[in-house]
């Protein structure tokens, strides 16, 4: 097991709490020095706050421990790719790195839609690797929302 499977399977872990919770299930940990200085997961509809999302909770935790903004020589792995919103913060955070999981083809702010987090003309740029424990991320959210659309219909009942 690489490095990158290693910490994504930390993130896959706080994913799964997420889902325990009826969050989406998107978990976040940020490295620095090879031991886990912040840990998060969505809590969205917990809080309830829009901003929520696990990448942002683990950059204000990381931010927190470390005592400064600037998380230089840190990296951040996420289940799924980040959205524009948390790719900014990426960048203003001056992450070094960003490893994600699963693509997010309808609001991916690295890769599918966006290349914000490595974007040559902004200020800062974060490292991105995508794919890591791919089909693990894709299937815990993919399980989530079908589970979710289950309990919907039960919900409604016969028509």
């Amino acid at each position: 097991m690489t490095k990158d499977e290693f910490y994504m399977g930390k993130a896959l872990e706080e994913a799964k709490s997420a889902a325990a919770k009826g969050e989406v299930p998107i978990g976040a940990v940020i490295i620095y020095k090879k031991k886990t200085v912040a840990h998060a997961h969505n809590l969205r509809e917990t809080m309830p706050s829009a901003t929520a999302h696990a990448e942002l909770l683990a950059i204000e935790e990381a931010c927190r421990v470390l005592g400064r903004w600037r998380l230089t020589g840190c990296t951040l792995y996420v289940t799924a790719e980040p959205c524009p919103m948390c790719a900014g913060a990426i960048v203003n955070s001056r992450l070094d790195r960003v490893v994600y999981g699963c693509a997010d083809t309808k609001g991916g702010g690295c890769r599918s839609l966006f290349t914000i987090a490595d974007d040559e003309r902004l200020n800062h740029r974060a490292a991105v690797t995508a794919g890591v424990r791919e089909t693990e991320c894709a299937a815990l959210l993919k399980n989530f929302f079908k589970q979710k659309r289950l309990a919907d219909t039960q919900k409604q009942g016969p028509e």
